[in-house]
């Protein structure tokens, strides 16, 4: 009979415990923050840096070359790409990200010669359907970007490739990223 009472004083005490938590939110000032709408600050602001959002691509300065596509552990990334044979270069006819697929490993962003496929801080992606999960960068073949020989800059360009470099850059050596996190404005 002792047994029992005290299982019944040990689970009447274990409840207590419990509810001792629960009732003490009833005076509490609540901490809920009423997203999006009432944020102090944008969210894509709070993130940290090098966050790995969605990926986006620069078709300007895509090489074509199916460095990412290779690089893709879970075949997330389909490119498609033929030679012209009247201007003799490359054009990409398809690249889709399918980001149903994708784990944001950034594993595609590393072989880039030139930085065009970079994770955005975009996150928000709920979607009803897979199918609408799947990016398509292209909708009519695109001539793949050709680097200039050294002195050669396209002034149209440059600002894009510049920003892909920087891309690299900023996953080559992370000890250089802190300056270049604390120039970032927004």
């Amino acid at each position: 009979m002792r047994e029992y009472v005290a299982n019944v004083v040990q689970a009447a005490t274990s409840i207590f415990d419990g509810l001792s938590v629960t009732f003490s939110h009833f005076f509490r000032e609540p901490y809920t923050i009423q997203y999006p709408d009432r944020m102090p600050i944008p969210v894509q602001d709070t993130l940290p840096y090098r966050y790995r959002g969605f990926l986006d691509v620069d078709l300007e300065i895509c090489t074509g070359c199916l460095a990412c596509q290779r690089a893709c552990p879970i075949d997330c990334i389909l490119i498609e790409t033929r030679k012209d044979k009247e201007t003799k270069s490359m054009l990409i006819e398809t690249f889709d990200i399918d980001l149903a697929k994708c784990m944001y490993c950034g594993l595609c962003t590393e072989p880039c010669p030139t930085g065009s496929i970079h994770h955005t801080r975009e996150f928000e992606g709920a979607d009803f359907s897979l199918e609408s999960m799947v990016r398509r960068f292209i909708k009519e073949p695109v001539t793949a970007y050709k680097p200039k020989k050294k002195g050669e800059d396209d002034p149209v360009v440059a600002p894009i490739l510049e920003r892909g470099k920087r891309y690299i850059a900023e996953f080559a050596d992370p000890k250089d990223d802190a300056p270049a996190a604390a120039g970032k404005g927004g």
